[in-house]
């Protein structure tokens, strides 16, 4: 007798549907990096979909081995916080870099700067002409 003939229907079922459901983000992500055309949209998708996947597949390991030990175990939310931490930071990192290196380089690619909020930028110290 096996570990997985000790879970019960609605365990498997949901088990199952939080794994697909996270392959399925995870795989969305990854047809956004092929499908976008810069650079700059090409790092969302994939940092969204590794972050929503993997914590959908972490909430299915942690439902299935609760269920087969009779215990909660809760030690993939460690894994989970650093994914949760991690993977937006990387995401800023790199578009930071490149957005150094397009400007350095004189690359016409990058975003153009967002306009400050409620128009409190320069063009607001300036006289009337």
């Amino acid at each position: 007798m096996s570990s997985f003939d000790a879970v019960p229907v609605w365990a498997a079922l949901l088990v199952g549907a939080c794994l697909v459901i996270g392959a399925a983000i995870t795989l969305a992500g990854t047809i956004g990096l092929a499908r976008f055309g810069t650079f700059y949209q090409r790092i969302h998708a994939p940092t969204l979909g590794s972050s929503f996947g993997t914590g959908f597949v972490l909430l299915a390991s942690m439902l299935f081995f609760s269920v087969t030990e009779t215990r909660p175990v809760l030690h993939e939310l460690l894994i989970l916080v650093f994914v949760i931490v991690t993977t937006p930071v990387t995401l800023m990192l790199l578009a930071r870099a490149a957005l150094y290196r397009d400007r350095a380089e004189g690359n016409d690619v990058f975003p153009e700067p967002a306009a400050p909020p409620d128009g409190a930028g320069p063009e607001q110290n300036e006289p009337p002409r």
